[in-house]
């Protein structure tokens, strides 16, 4: 599963060409920010795991 800071692919590339986000907010909505361009989008947690791809890389445990 996913966590907060944890890097993902969605299945569709960003206008920036690129598809790696953080997650930086979880909760019933679900906010990630662009790796390549910092743009930020929010949405639906259903939403959010239908477009996930996978997993990149977990966040380091503090």
């Amino acid at each position: 599963m996913y966590d907060l800071k944890d890097i993902v692919e969605m299945k569709k590339p960003h206008a920036c060409q690129t598809n790696r986000w953080e997650i930086i907010r979880m909760g019933a909505d679900i906010k990630i920010r662009c790796l390549k361009c910092g743009q930020m989008v929010m949405m639906p947690r259903r939403e959010f795991e239908k477009k996930m791809k996978k997993i990149l890389k977990k966040a380091e445990k503090e």
